[in-house]
């Protein structure tokens, strides 16, 4: 798999990912316009700009302080994406850890100047402003890889 994102695969990114807003928030699923959660979006993006999923997602909880499952999603971000050292840019994957000593549990696509777009409960997929409490919760950023 090629690793170097290009800029126009970055637009592409923000392209399709910003096609799945107001989509409703459906726990596991990942269908545009009928209901995904945030690793629902970001698989139906990947459908949509690389190809075929490369691995299942599996059953996963809901909510964001279960340790049980360990870092399941950054594992497996660092086995199909590529990790990105600097700020987040329009284009790339960035996951977030609700505290210090919790796994990463969700996940957004950086869409612009300083916003993302992701899903949540109650509100679906919506674009939000990459503001201190958000940031502060990364745990990683990754490019899409260019080809699948």
């Amino acid at each position: 798999m090629n690793t170097l994102c290009s800029e126009e695969k970055r637009r592409a990114v923000c392209r399709a990912a910003m096609s799945w807003l107001e989509t409703p928030y459906r726990h596991q699923a990942s269908r545009k316009g009928v209901g995904c959660d945030c690793l629902g979006l970001v698989r139906g993006v990947w459908r949509e700009v690389v190809g075929a999923e490369p691995e299942s997602a599996g059953a996963y909880a809901m909510d964001w302080a279960d340790a049980a499952e360990g870092e399941r999603l950054l594992e497996a971000a660092h086995r199909h994406f590529c990790p990105v050292e600097d700020n987040p840019t329009a284009g790339q994957l960035i996951l977030f850890r609700w505290r210090a000593h919790l796994p990463a549990k969700h996940a957004g696509i950086m869409v612009g100047d300083g916003s993302f777009i992701h899903a949540y409960e109650r509100a679906g997929v919506v674009i939000s402003s990459l503001v201190p409490q958000w940031r502060r919760r990364i745990a990683g950023v990754f490019d899409f890889p260019t080809g699948g």
